[in-house]
């Protein structure tokens, strides 16, 4: 069962997502909030798997929110997927710098909401199809051409299997994917992840996406997305 609390400042929107996701098998909706700051405060007590936040809320927007509640989580923190009806490059790159694993539409169809759950709880990051074309060729652009370890020295650190992992992960491959295409186990796909993680800093499959782009690793279009 996948522990979801609800976070949006428009009850019809929240009351809506909320019977969407109890009406669906093995889902819990553990909570409703209507801003930031009661998100933040019912995420300590609940400790909700995913948290579906609202960006633009009152008294605490939700990239605030999204920083509190992952900062108090500890060792365990929930999943944030990013809600919003606007489809702009700083929501994108604020939400992965507060933390969020995913960024989605409001108008995405209930399916895409579902598939979006599923593809979190599994420990993935997703992005609506836009929003990640728009998040690629922003980082592609800003990318410096070249050898990619003279970017970032840390990637001499990396072995070639755990730089290979990382290649695939910043292409949007989920980890079964990878793993069907090495010819690997998931454990151990997840395995050389974190590893890689481990080494260059970062804490997050999203900011290892990013990493991948700012650096060079990865400067082809992502070839996953929910509309697949």
């Amino acid at each position: 069962m996948t522990s979801v609390l609800v976070a949006d400042d428009q009850i019809l929107i929240r009351a809506g997502l909320a019977a969407l996701l109890r009406a669906a098998p093995g889902i819990d909706v553990v909570g409703e909030a209507a801003d930031g700051d009661e998100a933040a405060t019912l995420a300590a007590h609940a400790r909700p798997d995913i948290v579906l936040m609202d960006i633009r809320m009152p008294r605490l927007d939700g990239i605030e929110a999204t920083r509190r509640i992952l900062a108090q989580a500890g060792q365990s923190p929930p999943k944030v997927v990013m809600l919003t009806t606007f489809d702009l490059d700083e929501y994108v790159f604020a939400a992965l710098s507060a933390g969020a694993c995913g960024f989605l539409l409001k108008n995405s169809p209930p399916e895409r909401l579902l598939a979006a759950i599923d593809t979190v709880a599994a420990g993935d990051m997703l992005f609506a199809p836009s929003v990640t074309r728009r998040l690629i060729e922003a980082y592609t652009q800003r990318s410096a051409p070249g050898c990619p370890s003279s970017a970032v020295p840390e990637l001499d650190l990396l072995t070639s299997r755990e730089l290979q992992v990382l290649r695939l992960v910043g292409t949007g491959l989920a980890n079964a994917d990878i793993a069907a295409q090495l010819v690997v186990s998931e454990a151990t796909v997840k395995t050389h992840l974190n590893r890689a993680m481990a080494k260059l800093n970062v804490t997050s499959r999203a900011q290892a996406v990013v990493l991948a782009y700012e650096t060079g690793l990865v400067t082809i279009r992502v070839n996953r997305t929910l509309d697949e």
